[in-house]
């Protein structure tokens, strides 16, 4: 049987476990310290604990279903509709800033077979991905001729200006703890695209409390001399793949898409 690729999920297997894992050892104590210890008002009290924590476990399982590829594929979806704002005939060479196990970087590369490809990313130890696995699922999906990856830090990348033909990122920004003004990385991003060349960024771009009011920062972006800038606000609400229980603050919110010329 062929091996499958491993892109990992935005709710991590690890905390899976942790979360189920703490609900039995709840369960264990709220059952302990009433036989045990008689003491009633606290094993409701850790009963009720245990509870709360078996329903966020649950909860965040179904996300995690959601999400998956090959099963409820929203995060496919996601990547879909990137690439979809993508204005780009796929000749010469696209950045895929913050690649994590090159799930987007794998379907820009069937999407666009000519491009060479380069995908970077921090790899940080909080994160389940790894160079290495980038590499191997790139193999397994016939693509490994055509990307290259190499770890970077996206607040500077480490490329001359007006490198690529396109730049590709996907709910990466808000995480590049080495910027404070997450629209310091953005600008960082459009450094490297050519003029004339295209991007198609998806972040949290409508948390005001990461990028302020998006509506002037489109406006700086062309007054800076970006040719062609679209946004598109809180995605969530739009797309009609993405589950209304998914769009919640410590979940999915804020979402938005940011494409155009330079």
């Amino acid at each position: 049987m062929k091996e499958k690729a491993n892109y990992g999920n935005w709710v991590p297997e690890k905390a899976l476990y942790m979360l189920f894992g703490a609900t039995i050892i709840l369960g264990i104590i709220a059952v302990a310290v009433q036989v045990l210890l008689g003491k009633t008002v606290i094993a409701i009290a850790v009963g009720v604990l245990c509870i709360l924590t078996m329903v966020m476990a649950v909860y965040m399982l179904i996300c995690h279903e959601t999400f998956a590829f090959g099963k409820g594929n929203m995060m496919a979806g996601v990547h879909e509709h990137l690439v979809k704002h993508l204005d780009w005939d796929g000749e010469g060479k696209l950045l895929d800033i913050g690649c994590g196990a090159a799930a987007l970087t794998v379907r820009c590369a069937k999407a666009f077979p000519k491009a060479r490809i380069t995908a970077m990313d921090y790899w940080g130890v909080e994160w389940n991905y790894a160079k290495e696995q980038c590499e191997k699922n790139a193999k397994i999906e016939g693509v490994a001729d055509h990307i290259s990856f190499q770890k970077g830090d996206a607040a500077k990348l480490d490329f001359p200006d007006e490198t690529f033909d396109a730049a590709v990122s996907n709910f990466v920004f808000h995480e590049v703890r080495t910027a404070k003004d997450k629209r310091d990385v953005v600008k960082e991003a459009l450094r490297v695209v050519k003029k004339g060349g295209v991007f198609s960024f998806q972040d949290m771009f409508s948390q005001k409390a990461l990028y302020g009011d998006m509506e002037k920062f489109v406006k700086i972006l062309k007054e800076e001399g970006i040719s062609e800038v679209h946004y598109i606000g809180n995605l969530e609400k739009k797309l009609d793949f993405i589950p209304g229980f998914v769009t919640t603050p410590w979940m999915i919110s804020g979402m938005g898409i940011i494409y155009g010329k330079k």
